[in-house]
């Protein structure tokens, strides 16, 4: 594993030492680096400085979190596949890069609530007539990122919606492909989409499949329910005074809806309908 381990020496608590103490007992190392991971190539979630480190939503969010909970947090950056194992053996406390949360993981592991929803989006060039329905990708050509989740739904999907896919080497690229006119829109996910257009001023977000919709959060192991607890309880306390949704702003170039997850404290602890979660109700105290 590559590391880009960076101590993030971080100020006092901002009135939540409940629940720095509540975090520091889970630990068992009250005072010590909340240990972290990130894939440090996924942008605009976790990508390299020029200067060193990793920069992006995720590092920025969870820097406030381990601050607001009196906590110094050390982020390392590797990949993706290699993120849970090493939660599970004990090299990281939780896992800041953004996790899918699944039936299948929530089984194995404890999720906080989601702080972000992610679903596969349209990117279409700017001007071209938006996308109401899949009807209207009937004869169009799609483009996606090899080898990605969004490849495999295009591939499984385009005989039952009249499109074709072309399939490029990166996410840039294939954005790059519906602004020089190859293709009619790309699918990726709706983070990255948004922040392509934020870098690509002919390239604009468009249409949502609903449907794909579900929540990024933050795992921990199945052992550590109190941890857990804890951080979701800061991360309801940053969704309240807009914080999550500032950051997600910032990052993707798109105001959150009220409704989104970045505005949403969702009852109980994890998230609703999923393995791990608790419906126990709790009173936040923020400060």
């Amino acid at each position: 594993m590559r590391s880009l381990a960076f101590a993030l020496l971080l100020a006092a608590p901002l009135g939540l030492g409940g629940i720095a103490q509540a975090q520091g007992q889970t630990q068992g190392q009250g005072g010590q680096p909340l240990r972290t991971a990130v894939d440090g190539t996924f942008a605009p979630h976790a990508f390299p400085r020029l200067e060193g480190g990793v920069q992006g939503f995720n590092v920025d969010l969870f820097t406030e979190v381990a601050k607001r909970m009196g906590r110094p947090i050390t982020i390392d950056s590797a990949s993706f596949s290699g993120l849970v194992p090493a939660l599970n053996a004990g090299r990281y406390d939780f896992l800041a890069a953004p996790v899918t949360v699944t039936k299948e993981r929530a089984e194995n592991l404890l999720f906080t609530e989601g702080y972000l929803y992610t679903a596969y989006q349209f990117g279409i060039r700017k001007g071209s007539a938006p996308i109401k329905s899949m009807d209207d990708l009937k004869g169009k050509a799609i483009s996606v990122n090899k080898g990605s989740a969004y490849d495999a739904w295009a591939q499984a999907n385009a005989a039952k919606y009249g499109f074709t896919v072309q399939t490029f080497d990166s996410q840039p690229d294939a954005v790059q492909a519906v602004v020089g006119g190859r293709t009619y829109a790309n699918l990726g996910g709706n983070t990255t989409v948004r922040y392509a257009a934020t870098r690509t001023p002919m390239f604009v977000p468009d249409f949502v499949l609903a449907e794909t919709r579900a929540h990024w959060a933050a795992p921990f192991r199945k052992d550590d329910k109190a941890g857990r607890d804890a951080m979701e309880m800061v991360l309801e306390c940053m969704k309240k005074d807009g914080t999550v949704a500032a950051l997600s702003e910032k990052w993707f170039g798109v105001k959150p809806a009220a409704d989104d997850a970045e505005n949403t404290p969702f009852p109980g602890f994890g998230v609703p309908d999923m393995p791990g979660y608790d419906a126990t109700p709790h009173e936040l105290r923020c400060g």
